[in-house]
């Protein structure tokens, strides 16, 4: 058994190394196969590159005489189109050379035929030199003759008239004076005429009509008030235990409180209208309740000031519906309203700038301009008086930027900074709302005047008067409105009178400062009228 497993054995390791023997036979034969295909391959690729060089260089060798040849063509076909176009070059040179000397030879005609004209001309300006240089020896002697006869001449007349050169010069110039003074006395008189007729009849229209189509109250107020009680033992009540209900008055509204013998009466004192309003009402409806202590009073001057501001609120709507003026921010209307408890030299500011507003509007519809923008630069015009306690600087100022800060047109913040002549007026409304502003100021009753700047104003309106010569005596009279001068009659003609009255208003418009206008009226044997405007 051992001996069939061994031959088992041995015939497969036979086996097996046969195969490996035929294997590796058979992989050498094969790639000895490879290696000759390979071989063949090779030079099959070798004999088909050198033919595939050998066509190539036979077609550049055709491409390159090709080329060669149209080069040729080419090179030949340029240098025949180069000597065609230098030969066009050449006709064209000897063409522009013919023309050129054809040019220069005429010019050279031209230049000789003007300067023959110009030796001609010299020709006959030397003659006529010669003519001019005789002329003037003539016109020479014929001056020094002329000299002559007005030396003989002069002579003559000085001694037919007795006065020198100097003493006629005088003489005439004394003639000429007087002359000149009456012809500037007719002057200034047909010139007054003519405004006159011109512009007196509408003047008197307009401002006739202005006025009579507005008829505003005056208010006249103090910087108290009065409130009446029911009897004076109220006045203890309001003063309250150790004075403590009079002290809350005074500390919340700010108002002074005199409580003195008067019989039924109580005085609110303060320059500030509206607190004093605002006191004015708390007290009447203290009064009134009978409930007088301080929780109560803190809450009784608190409705009052809501009610004020209420009322503020309606006087402003009140003036802009009046004045017809539209779409103006809700804080100028109430600051027009405030204006209702504003005093100016004891005129109310709110009456005064409705009543301009007016003014304004009817004189520029007169005049073909927008009265609506007359009418509201009018009514905003004193603007700034309802804040110039609170604010520092002039209310014009005050105005002009409230104006500014609620977008107002560059025509009304104009207005209201011209009004008072800060600024020169640049425009129409402006001038118009400067002359309403004049207007309502200075009627009769409107203002009222510290009486000793009163007098002091008529007594400079008199020593202004008395400073010219020929003046005798001089009155103010009309509360200033006039000033009536009496003349020496011989030291002013009746010519003179015109002009010493016309520079006596121009020296009261330059020096000093009034409301309206002054008649100046000198009297002689007949009077000569002009006014300061």
């Amino acid at each position: 058994m051992i001996d069939e497993l061994t031959c088992v054995l041995i015939g497969v390791a036979a086996f097996l190394v046969g195969a490996v023997v035929c294997g590796f036979i058979c992989f050498k034969l094969g790639v000895k196969h490879r290696i000759k295909t390979a071989e063949a391959q090779f030079e099959s690729a070798e004999k088909e590159a050198a033919r595939i060089i050998q066509e190539a260089n036979e077609k550049a060798e055709t491409k390159k005489k090709t080329a060669l040849v149209e080069a040729k063509d080419e090179i030949h076909k340029l240098r025949s189109s180069a000597e065609k176009e230098i030969q066009h070059l050449k006709n064209d040179t000897e063409r522009e050379l013919k023309e050129r000397r054809s040019e220069l030879s005429r010019s050279e005609r031209r230049l000789q035929q003007k300067e023959e004209n110009l030796d001609k001309k010299t020709d006959k300006m030397e003659k006529l030199e010669e003519q001019l240089h005789a002329k003037h020896k003539k016109a020479d002697e014929k001056i020094a003759e002329a000299e002559q006869l007005k030396s003989s001449q002069m002579d003559i007349l000085e001694r037919i008239s007795g006065f020198t050169t100097e003493q006629a010069k005088d003489h005439l110039l004394m003639m000429l004076d007087s002359e000149l003074s009456h012809e500037k006395a007719v002057k200034i008189a047909a010139y007054d005429q003519k405004i006159k007729d011109e512009s007196d009849e509408k003047a008197r229209q307009y401002i006739s009509l202005a006025i009579a189509r507005l008829a505003a109250d005056t208010v006249s107020e103090t910087a108290v008030s009065v409130v009446a009680i029911p009897n004076d033992e109220m006045k203890g009540r309001i003063i309250g235990r150790e004075g403590r209900n009079i002290r809350a008055i005074e500390t919340l509204t700010g108002v002074d409180l005199i409580i003195d013998d008067t019989p039924e009466a109580i005085t609110l004192s303060s320059f500030d209208h509206v607190r004093r309003e605002i006191a004015r009402i708390a007290l009447e409806r203290l009064i009134q309740d009978g409930r007088i202590h301080p929780a109560r009073i803190e809450e009784t001057v608190e409705k009052a000031r809501r009610e004020v501001e209420l009322r503020i609120k309606q006087e402003g709507e009140r003036a802009v519906m009046e004045t017809n003026v539209n779409g103006l921010n809700h804080e100028l209307v109430r600051l027009i309203g405030r204006l209702k408890y504003r005093t100016s030299y004891r005129q109310n500011v709110l009456n005064h700038s409705i009543e301009v507003a007016h003014l304004a509007g009817i004189m520029a519809s007169e005049l073909g301009v927008d009265p609506a923008l007359a009418r509201r630069a009018g009514l905003l015009h004193d603007i700034g008086k309802a804040l110039d306690h609170e604010i520092e600087g002039s209310h014009v100022q005050i105005g002009v930027d409230v104006c500014k800060k609620y977008k107002e047109s560059n025509e009304v913040i104009h207005a209201i900074e011209a009004h008072h002549g800060d600024v020169e007026c640049r425009t129409v409304i402006a001038a118009l709302v400067q002359a309403a502003d004049a207007i309502s100021a200075a009627r009769p009753a409107a203002r009222s005047e510290n009486y000793e700047n009163y007098i002091k104003r008529l007594e400079k309106l008199e020593e202004i008067c008395n400073s010219y010569n020929g003046v005798d005596k001089s009155f103010a009279i009309q509360a200033g409105r006039e000033v009536r001068i009496m003349l020496k009659p011989e030291a002013v003609n009746d010519d003179g009178m015109k002009v010493l009255a016309r520079d006596i208003a121009k020296r009261i418009e330059s020096e000093m400062e009034y409301p309206g206008q002054i008649k100046v009226n000198l009297i002689r044997e007949s009077r000569a009228i002009d006014y300061a405007k």
